[in-house]
């Protein structure tokens, strides 16, 4: 009797165990579990130093943990907001054209925390301009050309024909005709003809000339006729023709025995427009053609035909590359302006 009692109160309380379970079970188990961290939030306002506020900047928001990163802009106001951030260590990075960046100090965010951050200014960006004076060819070789129309030897001899240049640029043909020129008209090469035509009277060279004043002016007309000739042709006519360079390379570098070699073989080799090497024929063909041309003027008692004529061009071939050794070794120390620019030279 008393278990058949038991058991029906049993069936009875059933019902009701399982109802209680029903109502209350749910919210005994969100008991026991842990709830998430509740969301936080980034905030700020992006200001310049004068107070204005400077819309359109880039935010970013970056996780230093996970390196996760969220962007926004700043609006009209130069508010910003960043919603749903987990808690975490951040850093703030703001941008914008013409202002430095701004990088916040590290931010510990905690949950459900609306974190503003503070004193967001921009400077302007310190300008920085940087020119670089980018010469063309021509442009180039025109400074080069002014700085040897001021080469003098002594401060007093022209010394135009020879460039102390590392990597001279190439001459247009109205350069070189400027340089020659340059150096045919100088009251130097005047003067030079001048005493020249005074010691070959003193000497009686040339008896055909004859003497006194009418006998010098004839003798200074063919020492001037003579440097002219042999500069134009030699280093304005047949270096625009044949495109190549009228100077002299000074090399300045290497054994005595190879900077002289090389300074001999400047009579009859030269730097070319393209740049390379090949035989010096305007300095060649030049002393030929001045040679052939004083036939013209001197008098025909001092003419001897052809002879005479390759006499004369070789003479002043070899006298070219006594000229070069001079330069190589010599001349350069002597002359103020190129002594000046290689002293600025690094």
């Amino acid at each position: 009797m008393a278990d058949s009692v038991t058991r029906m109160r049993a069936r009875q309380s059933l019902p009701v165990f399982l109802c209680l379970v029903l109502l209350f079970g749910p919210g005994m188990l969100r008991a026991q579990s842990a709830p998430p961290p509740s969301p936080a939030a980034v905030i700020g306002t992006v200001t310049d130093a004068s107070g204005a506020v400077v819309a359109g900047a880039t935010i970013t928001l970056e996780d230093q943990g996970s390196r996760q990163q969220r962007h926004t802009s700043s609006g009209s106001t130069g508010f910003f907001s960043f919603a749903d951030v987990a808690p975490a260590n951040l850093k703030v990075t703001i941008a914008a054209p013409g202002y430095a960046p701004f990088v916040s100090p590290a931010i510990a965010l905690h949950p459900g925390e609306r974190y503003e951050v503070p004193h967001i200014v921009l400077q302007v960006a310190s300008a920085r301009t940087n020119v670089e004076a980018v010469f063309s060819p021509h442009e180039l070789a025109e400074e080069q050309v002014k700085a040897e129309e001021k080469q003098r030897v002594l401060g007093f001899f022209p010394n135009f024909l020879v460039t102390y240049e590392p990597a001279p640029a190439p001459l247009s043909a109205r350069q070189k005709f400027r340089l020659a020129g340059r150096m045919s008209i100088d009251p130097v090469t005047f003067f030079t003809s001048a005493a020249s035509a005074g010691i070959e009277q003193w000497q009686n060279d040339y008896p055909g000339f004859g003497q006194g004043a009418q006998g010098y002016g004839k003798r200074f007309g063919a020492a001037y006729a003579d440097n002219f000739t042999s500069t134009m042709i030699g280093g304005a006519v047949l270096p625009s023709l044949l495109h190549q360079d009228p100077r002299y390379y000074y090399k300045g570098r290497g054994s005595i025995g190879a900077r002289a070699l090389y300074a001999l073989s400047g009579a009859f080799a030269c730097k070319g427009d393209n740049g390379h090497w090949q035989p010096n024929y305007s300095n060649i063909l030049g002393n030929f053609a001045s040679a052939g041309l004083s036939n013209l003027y001197y008098p025909a008692s001092d003419r001897h035909g052809a002879r005479l004529t390759v006499e004369n061009a070789l003479v002043g071939t070899a006298a070219g590359a006594v000229a070069n050794l001079f330069q190589e070794f010599l001349l350069r120390k002597m002359t103020p302006s190129a002594s000046a620019r290689s002293q600025k030279s690094p």
